[in-house]
């Protein structure tokens, strides 16, 4: 199994950031909350951080934990660990994904969300 972690960050007026995967990338065109692989003997909170600033060019300040959701893709089982969190530097510029945006948490039913987010939005 492989873990994985998830930002749910929010901003002033309560919406939650979401990404929408790059052409080319895996699940490609599908919407998640930004996030990505646990390395090996990594704290979840600290590769939320790293992957963030890796793939968004933005610093995070790592908040409660939301929940967990465990999927089965065909190349593999993930673990997706959620937290909140909010941006504490930087202006995103997206590396693996395509468009990003700011919506309410209502609104998260209209996008094609990556199916292992979907049980997080539940959480929400």
């Amino acid at each position: 199994m492989i873990n994985v972690v998830a930002a749910i960050l929010e901003n002033i007026n309560g919406e939650v950031l979401i990404a929408k995967r790059k052409h080319g990338k895996i699940m490609a065109g599908y919407w998640e909350f930004p996030g990505g692989k646990v390395e090996e003997n990594e704290q979840p909170e600290h590769s939320l951080v790293r992957e963030l600033q890796e793939e968004m060019n933005i610093d995070i300040e790592v908040g409660t934990f939301v929940g967990e959701s465990i999927y089965s893709y065909e190349r593999g089982t993930i673990r997706l660990l959620a937290y909140r969190g909010k941006i504490i530097n930087g202006e995103i510029q997206l590396i693996d994904h395509d468009e990003y945006k700011w919506i309410t948490p209502l609104s998260l039913m209209n996008y094609k969300l990556a199916p292992a987010d979907i049980p997080i939005l539940k959480l929400l």
